[in-house]
C-alpha cells in the first residue's frame, strides 16, 4: 500500500496488480493517528452500466482497528450493506476479539494534507426508514429535509443553527438519515458536519448517534 503525497488517492498493490481507490476530501481532521492497524478497500468497478463495490480484506486481523478506504464515487446502497456484513462478522467473533479496536472511515484532510480517520464503530446501519418522530434526513441534493411537528428543508451549511434553536420532548431524540443515493463521498463530508456539531453539545437535543438509516 503507498500513500500519495496529496492523499487523495490510495494505490493498492495485490498480486502485481494496481487499484486506486479515491478518498473522500473534508477541511477538518477528526482523527489523525490510528496505530495497531488493518486496511479494508472497497474498490469501485463497472460491468457495462452497472457500478460494483468491491471488496478486499484479505489482510483484516479481527483483534486489530480496521480502517475502511472506500472510493468517494460508490453510492451508499452498495457501500453500507458491505460496511454492515464486515461490522457483523468482527462484532460476532469471540475467540481473538479485542473491546478496544475500532472501526474507523479514511479520508483525505485536503487543508493539512494527511490521511484522516472517523470512527464509526459504535454505529448500527439500517437499510429502512425509521420509525422515529424527529429526523434529519441528508438529501443527494445537499438539503437537509427534517421531519417533527412540521416537515421542511434546509441547506445543511444551516445544520448548527437549526440544532441550536430547536426544541423538542426530552424523552425524545433525533435520528439521523440518508439518502441511499448519494456517494460515499457526500456521507462522509455529511458524518463530518454531523461530528463536528455534536462535539460542541447542542443543548435541549438528543441525537441518537448510534443508529443510522439508509434509504
Amino acid at each position: 500500500m503507498k500513500y500519495l503525497s496529496l492523499i487523495f488517492i490510495i494505490v493498492f498493490f495485490s498480486c502485481g496488480k494496481k487499484e486506486d481507490v479515491l478518498l473522500p476530501k473534508s477541511n477538518v481532521t477528526i482523527v489523525k493517528n490510528v496505530e495497531d492497524l488493518s486496511p479494508i478497500y472497497i474498490f469501485f468497478k463497472t460491468n457495462g452500466k452497472d457500478t460494483l463495490a468491491e471488496v478486499n480484506r484479505k489482510n483484516s486481523i479481527i483483534s486489530t482497528n480496521w480502517i475502511f478506504n472506500i472510493d468517494k464515487r460508490l453510492p451508499l446502497k452498495l457501500v453500507i450493506p458491505e460496511v454492515m456484513k464486515l461490522q457483523e462478522k468482527k462484532r460476532a467473533e469471540k475467540a481473538h476479539k479485542n473491546e478496544k479496536a475500532e472501526n474507523y472511515y479514511s479520508y483525505a484532510d485536503s487543508v493539512g494534507k494527511n490521511l484522516a480517520f472517523l470512527p464509526f464503530t459504535k454505529v448500527y446501519y439500517k437499510m429502512e426508514i425509521p420509525n422515529n418522530r424527529s429526523q434529519l434526513y441528508f438529501k443527494k441534493n445537499g438539503l437537509i429535509q427534517y421531519s417533527g411537528r412540521k416537515v421542511y428543508d434546509f441547506p445543511k451549511n444551516n445544520l448548527k443553527p437549526f440544532l441550536d434553536s430547536l426544541v423538542i420532548n426530552p424523552k425524545a431524540e433525533i435520528k439521523f438519515s440518508y439518502d441511499k443515493n448519494m456517494t460515499y463521498g457526500d456521507y462522509i463530508q455529511c458524518k463530518i458536519l454531523v461530528k463536528t456539531i455534536i462535539d460542541k453539545k447542542i443543548p435541549f437535543v438528543f441525537i441518537n448517534e448510534e443508529e443510522e438509516f439508509v434509504f
